[in-house]
């Protein structure tokens, strides 16, 4: 299993090919990043309690799949994520976060998983991350996404793009096994369903 560090990405903008429209290529740099709510990852509630996440299953043509180590916490591995804002169409948050902690823009959506998956924090990661965001969220809902990365190895920079700060020191492509393996303990149940679910395009 080769581990990558960080790399630097200088590239011209890629297309993207979104399944509502698989005839229409539409540059990624011209989503829009905030999309009016009206799919269907959009109109489902999440649980009350939660705060509402999007996770990225990037997977390459081998179908194995993108996972990094945290900066933050020593030894945690996991696919990238990040919260959903106000107003925000999951599916497009999904497209920004990617874009932020990899600095991938050569992919396409697959498959979204069709119901939230929640994950609880412990006491100790509450405490930390509700100090934080300055509020007090039980754990996350997530929106799960599986998208295909359709460039080279090349691209994929753990600075992401540069409006955040980065998160991830290594990375590597994985195996499903070895993705939930990996993942801190509170969140291998939600890793193992999203295998599940992702599985027909995994195999």
């Amino acid at each position: 299993m080769a581990i990558c560090r960080y790399s630097l990405f200088l590239s011209n903008p890629h297309i993207l090919f979104l399944p509502k429209h698989p005839h229409k290529p539409i540059k990624f740099t011209q989503l829009p990043q905030r999309l009016v709510a009206t799919g269907a990852s959009a109109m489902e509630a999440p649980p009350a309690g939660y705060r509402r996440n999007v996770g990225i299953c990037l997977m390459n043509s081998s179908k194995k799949i993108f996972s990094a180590s945290r900066l933050d916490i020593p030894d945690a591995w996991q696919m990238p994520q990040g919260g959903v804002d106000e107003g925000e169409d999951p599916r497009a948050a999904a497209i920004r976060e990617l874009k932020e902690e990899t600095g991938v823009t050569s992919a396409e959506i697959l498959m979204e998983a069709p119901h939230w998956l929640t994950y609880d924090f412990p006491p100790h990661v509450r405490e930390k991350l509700n100090r934080q965001w300055g509020s007090d969220w039980k754990g996350q809902a997530q929106k799960w996404f599986l998208f295909k990365f359709t460039g080279k190895d090349e691209e994929i920079n753990l600075l992401g793009d540069g409006t955040e700060k980065p998160e991830f020191g290594e990375w590597s492509w994985m195996s499903p096994e070895q993705v939930v393996d990996r993942a801190v303990d509170f969140k291998k149940p939600v890793y193992k369903e999203v295998m599940d679910v992702f599985s027909p395009r995994l195999q």
